[in-house]
């Protein structure tokens, strides 16, 4: 291979990566905006309340605790976003009785139906965004995202060792 060839790679592969690492900003800063206080509308769940509702849904029964770290959110925002769920319905809140202090959380037959509906319409979304890409092309993807997920981990841990 020439040196002009190799170079021209180097370089197409260099705009790839920029290119995948803006993506992935992208991606990150929508998540984060989707699950901060701005995007809730009154009268709608937000979507940190189905993440935590769909947690329930997946695993079942849970403490406030268990839910908080599933979820990825202490657990003050955990309880107030129970607190609301409860009062509209779609969760029921039971102390244990083997120990006072723990309670636990569950999907309501409400919030079931509510869960199920908005899973149905976030499933539809998916597929329809994702319905111009390859089985192999999506299973690329996700090897990407999976690598990515590894390094990010990593580095969590290792930042972590340095506190």
């Amino acid at each position: 291979m020439t040196r002009p060839a190799a170079a021209h790679r180097t370089n197409a592969r260099d705009e790839a990566l920029t290119r995948l690492g803006a993506a992935f900003k992208g991606v990150t800063a929508a998540t984060r905006r989707l699950r901060g206080r701005e995007t809730h509308r009154p009268g709608e769940l937000s979507y940190a309340q189905y993440h935590l509702l769909f947690h329930l849904a997946e695993q079942g029964r849970l403490s406030t605790g268990q839910l908080a770290t599933a979820a990825e959110l202490v657990p003050a925002t955990t309880t107030q976003m129970l607190d609301g769920l409860e009062r509209s319905g779609l969760v029921e809140r039971v102390r244990s009785e083997e120990d006072r202090r723990i309670v636990t959380c569950a999907l309501t037959p409400r919030g079931r139906k509510v869960v199920a509906k908005r899973r149905a319409e976030m499933e539809r979304h998916w597929h329809d965004t994702l319905a111009a890409f390859s089985a192999a092309e999506l299973e690329t993807a996700a090897d990407v995202l999976e690598h990515l997920r590894t390094m990010l981990d990593d580095l969590e841990r290792s930042g972590a060792q340095r506190r």
